[in-house]
């Protein structure tokens, strides 16, 4: 797994892109981009991994990535699905410092510029909001010529009118890597979401990074700005919480074993530190939302 530095293919007649994706997974790789990413999961359950942070995804929920944000969309088949194609995606790609440039320098445009210049940590479009900008999306996929291109300033200036945005990512923004580091931390990554239901020792990371645990514990704060069994509990409780929300499991204390906890009063703790809530009050605040009765819960962690 790699962090890669993409070029977005963009017809010379185009400055916007859209693509659709119907495949059985997202693409696999930790990358980043200078075009800002818009994408519709219409079908689709996962994980999105943005720098540091991550959030469990569900079908008919929108994305805003920022540019050369590292980002990866960690496919999961649903239980039961035998769809080999099983993640269904429509994205929006386009580069305000590119052929657009001169376009949101214009003083018409200049509150849609301070719009994208505020929002260069992503965020996840409010479920209130869904419908009016994938039909939104669906236009611009749809036309061409500038037709295509009114449709787009006109989503962009529809932003505009959503208010309480929340970012991706909390803080500041993690510092650029080289490539060699970045395929070093996406392979870190990697690795441990393959592996967060097992038991990970710091010397079995460290050794996979080819460090002593000591450099590796240096390395890895530097770089996320968070501890590694900080980083490892955030991946469990994000499974728990995607576990405990597709309602496969047969008790709480399976979904904390299966999650790689190796005590229910452990993982109690750590699920209420994240979310700030018990699991019982988590579980009980989605099934509020997915009846329609009150809730304050999301699908994410």
């Amino acid at each position: 797994m790699k962090v890669l530095q993409f070029t977005i293919p963009v017809a010379h007649d185009k400055t916007i892109i859209t693509q659709k994706d119907w495949l059985p997974a997202f693409y696999p790789h930790l990358h980043r981009h200078e075009e800002i990413q818009l994408t519709w999961i219409q079908h689709g359950h996962g994980t999105l991994i943005v720098e540091n942070n991550m959030h469990a995804f569900w079908s008919n929920e929108i994305y805003w990535i920022g540019s050369n944000q590292p980002h990866v969309l960690k496919s999961e088949e649903l239980p039961g699905s035998k769809n080999k194609k099983n993640v269904q995606a429509l994205t929006l790609f386009f580069n305000p410092e590119g052929k657009l440039g001169p376009l949101f320098e214009l003083p018409e445009f200049k509150k849609i510029k301070a719009f994208i210049d505020q929002s260069q940590n992503g965020f996840k479009i409010p479920e209130a909001h869904v419908v009016d900008i994938s039909s939104r999306l669906l236009k611009i996929h749809q036309s061409q010529g500038i037709a295509q291109f009114l449709a787009f300033v006109e989503l962009i200036n529809f932003f505009l009118t959503i208010k309480n945005l929340e970012p991706l990512i909390t803080g500041s923004r993690l510092s650029a890597v080289n490539e060699q580091e970045g395929i070093r931390i996406g392979y870190i990554y990697n690795y441990i979401m393959q592996h967060y239901d097992t038991e990970i020792k710091l010397e079995d990371i460290a050794r996979e990074a080819h460090m002593t645990p000591q450099a590796f514990c240096r390395y890895f704060k530097k770089h996320t700005r968070l501890t590694f069994v900080s980083f490892l509990n955030e991946v469990r409780i994000n499974e728990a919480c995607k576990k405990l929300a597709g309602g496969s499991y047969d008790s709480i204390a399976t979904v904390a074993y299966n999650c790689g906890f190796n005590s229910i009063a452990n993982f109690n703790r750590v699920f209420k530190s994240i979310t700030r809530k018990s699991p019982r009050s988590y579980l009980r605040e989605y099934e509020q939302l997915e009846h329609g009765t009150p809730g304050t819960t999301t699908k994410s962690a």
